[in-house]
């Protein structure tokens, strides 16, 4: 049977219709956006408009195309099957255990350097532009320091630093879906080549879904197994873009996601990073088998955080450090030297 023109056109209509309402509904689609406008911490931005495709005659692309794949190769390494893998579990009676199994690479244990010898530990040497008395317990009473850094510290003289005291560092990677701090990949080098044990922290956007987020990440972070458990840094950002506020179960469900996601790739349960403000309207009670990273640099962590195990506080932001012209994070692992290493000894692998 034949149709004329126009129940052809109303037919036509409502497929369209419903294809599109089809895709809207979906809750990925509702939270998508775009890339983000992020305008703190390290952000990189292109000079010029970022070409669609490829520009050049054929032999110069094909050339282009074998070095690009080359410097992937040599920048993420392998990627190799996994297997069950469960994480060893801190003596430190501070350090939340981690309990469940995740994923880790077989091959990657293959291809893993022995043991290193045991880290040297540095006495800190940091001054501080704003010291504070944090009272009967200070950071002084730790032996092992760090410090944070991004894109503001500029060049770092790492062997330096670490003779000042940062005998660990956690370096910024990544922001929301689409950024990445532009110092990061040298720091990361020149911190393992001053034998200072490195990790790499995530600042979380909480208007991209958290599965972009940590795919993100993966993209530009190696899987090093001798770095220290990768960060998610959850607070708020009143010069962010995105202005949402989420309710605490919705934040709780994307950091979970997020977090799944790195400890199937990368083999060790992230440490979360937050600040007073935001873990008392998000966190307070939650993720209690995670190890927490707390920022507090106006009193002890047991001030703010009543009742929270801790791994690391960062207790300035204003430290001062001969091999970084800028003021720096400085922070304090819980424990003895002899925790430490038991510590890093467990996500060694």
């Amino acid at each position: 049977m034949r149709l004329t023109a126009v129940p052809v056109f109303i037919l036509a209509c409502l497929v369209l219709a419903g294809c599109a309402s089809s895709s809207s509904s979906s809750p990925e689609a509702a939270l998508d956006v775009a890339p983000s406008k992020e305008t703190t911490s390290a952000i990189s931005r292109p000079s010029g408009p970022i070409p669609a495709a490829n520009v050049g005659s054929n032999e110069t692309i094909v050339k282009t195309q074998r070095i690009q794949a080359t410097e992937a190769l040599a920048w993420s390494g392998q990627v190799p099957q996994p297997e069950a893998f469960t994480p060893a579990v801190p003596s430190n009676p501070q350090v939340a255990p981690s309990p469940r199994p995740v994923q880790m690479a077989s091959a990657a244990a293959a291809m893993a350097p022995s043991p290193s010898v045991r880290q040297q530990i540095y006495r800190h040497r940091f001054k501080d532009a704003k010291p504070i008395n944090f009272g009967r317990i200070t950071p002084q009473h730790f032996p092992v320091h760090g410090v944070d850094v991004s894109r503001w510290q500029g060049e770092i003289d790492w062997p330096k630093l670490r003779t000042q005291g940062a005998n660990f560092a956690y370096i910024k990677a990544t922001d929301g879906g689409d950024h990445l701090d532009p110092m990061f990949k040298t720091n990361w080098r020149r911190a393992k080549e001053a034998g200072i044990r490195r990790g790499a922290y995530h600042f979380f956007y909480w208007c991209r879904t958290a599965g972009e987020q940590a795919d993100w990440f993966i993209r530009n972070v190696p899987r090093d197994p001798e770095a220290l458990p990768p960060v998610i840094d959850v607070e708020y950002n009143a010069e962010s873009s995105c202005k949402r506020r989420l309710s605490p179960e919705t934040v709780r469900e994307k950091m979970q996601v997020f977090m799944d996601k790195l400890e199937r790739h990368y083999g060790k349960r992230p440490v979360i990073y937050t600040a007073p403000d935001f873990y008392a309207d998000n966190l307070r009670g939650a993720f209690q088998n995670y190890p927490f990273w707390l920022r507090s640099v106006a009193a002890h962590p047991s001030v703010r955080y009543p009742g929270r195990k801790w791994l690391f506080w960062q207790y300035s932001g204003s430290g001062l450090s001969h091999g970084v012209d800028e003021k720096i994070d400085l922070n304090v692992f819980y424990g003895s030297e002899r925790d430490w290493h038991k510590w890093i000894a467990g996500h060694s692998s």
